[in-house]
């Protein structure tokens, strides 16, 4: 699995460039509301209980860390630091037509 070589946050996303040289762009707030925290999914039950519809529109990426080698973890302004995103998580997540090719209109 490829590892970030570079995160760099802006206003409007976060940019990883991974050390397969490919580079994926996400908006924060799609990111934000992906996050698989305790606090975001019901353990139990798996049922999400915040989604992108449930962050604040103008919610940022302030900050990051590297946990382990396996993931990152953000610190957004509404205050949630809690989810890991693995390297795994933010490969599939990752919106590019090169991961995720349109799929033909059904006939």
């Amino acid at each position: 699995m490829p590892a970030p070589k570079q995160v760099v946050l802006s206003p409007e996303s976060i940019r990883i460039t991974w050390d397969d040289g490919h580079q994926s762009t996400y908006a924060n707030r799609y990111l934000r509301g992906q996050c698989r925290c305790a606090g975001c999914v019901d353990e139990m039950s798996g049922r999400r209980r915040v989604s992108e519809k449930n962050v604040p529109e103008d919610v940022q990426a302030v900050d990051w860390i590297q946990v382990g080698y396996y993931g990152l973890q953000f610190l957004w302004t509404d205050l949630h630091a809690a989810g890991i995103y693995t390297h795994e998580m933010l490969r599939s997540l990752c919106p590019c037509p090169q991961c995720q090719p349109v799929k033909p209109a059904a006939q």
